[in-house]
């Protein structure tokens, strides 16, 4: 039995830590130690229930307290947060994420949201939505949680990042048509048939480098990387969305703050209509819409 010598207060624990991802630049200390205790506590303990802990006057047991120190270390070093705890929220899922999968943001909970109004907007009592570039399976899972009589597919290149993605979809909705392949030829038997075609593509410029240690040294470059102004995959998928993408059709892309306007000519070219950018929950242009003719 751990004895209140052993033991360690919580209120003193989440300082230390809170000092220690400071010291280490990490952006939001308090956040992350109070994640990393719910993540010592137990696998279903949020950070409500840490700050209830707080009030009550907890303590960390001796094991508890080794192993937040432990996670800490793996913090300081700048190793992303979820790839520590396993998980990442996302809208109203939790993701298992990890090595080789690209870590899912908040930013593309508006990408989402934009993808899953239009899925909820067609008539059509089974529409099709596609997740072109899938990562952990972000995009997708909203779209079939959230719009349940859709019929979603989603495509990952990355054998890394498919083993997650699976993971994901086969935990949280396996109704969804999960393939491994390049998205440039992707669903050839669903030509002509999609509702809403999203995706997360890869847009940093090559020479840009993230300045983000947890994006720079973690994240798969191949999540990341555009070529030379970041829209080499933006490209494709614009040709395979006009593919896929019935009269009507939606299709929705993140992008780069500043990438909005370059984004809107291409599809415009494309033939693409009424491309429209839109702003995320910070206010700063991160998704882009448009109409297939």
């Amino acid at each position: 039995m751990t004895t209140n010598e052993e033991a360690v207060p919580l209120a003193d624990a989440l300082r230390g830590a809170a000092d220690v991802l400071q010291s280490a630049g990490v952006p939001d200390p308090v956040v992350d130690a109070e994640l990393l205790i719910a993540y010592v506590l137990g696998p279903d303990v949020s950070r409500g229930e840490v700050r209830a802990a707080l009030f009550r006057g907890d303590r960390l047991s001796s094991a508890q307290h080794q192993g937040l120190r432990a996670a800490l270390v793996r913090r300081a070093g700048r190793e992303p947060l979820q790839h520590i705890t396993g998980l990442a929220p996302f809208r109203h899922l939790t993701l298992r994420v990890g090595p080789g999968v690209f870590v899912p943001r908040p930013e593309t909970e508006t990408v989402a949201q934009l993808a899953i109004d239009a899925l909820r907007a067609v008539a059509d009592p089974a529409p099709i939505a596609v997740d072109l570039g899938a990562g952990s399976g972000a995009i997708a899972l909203a779209m079939a949680t959230e719009v349940p009589h859709a019929r979603v597919h989603a495509v990952e290149k990355s054998a890394d990042a498919l083993a997650w993605t699976r993971r994901n979809v086969d935990a949280i909705a396996p109704e969804v048509d999960l393939r491994h392949g390049d998205l440039a030829d992707a669903f050839d038997d669903l030509d002509g048939r999609v509702s809403v075609v999203a995706s997360n593509p890869p847009y940093i410029p090559t020479g840009a480098v993230p300045r983000d240690d947890e994006v720079r040294l973690h994240d798969p470059e191949l999540a990341l990387y555009g070529g030379g102004d970041g829209l080499d995959v933006v490209r494709v998928i614009s040709t395979v969305g006009l593919r896929l993408a019935r009269s009507g059709g939606v299709i929705v892309l993140e992008h780069g703050e500043e990438q909005g306007p370059a984004i809107r000519e291409l599809l415009t070219a494309d033939g693409w209509l009424g491309a429209s950018t839109h702003p995320d929950l910070t206010t700063r242009d991160r998704a882009t819409t448009a109409l297939r003719p």
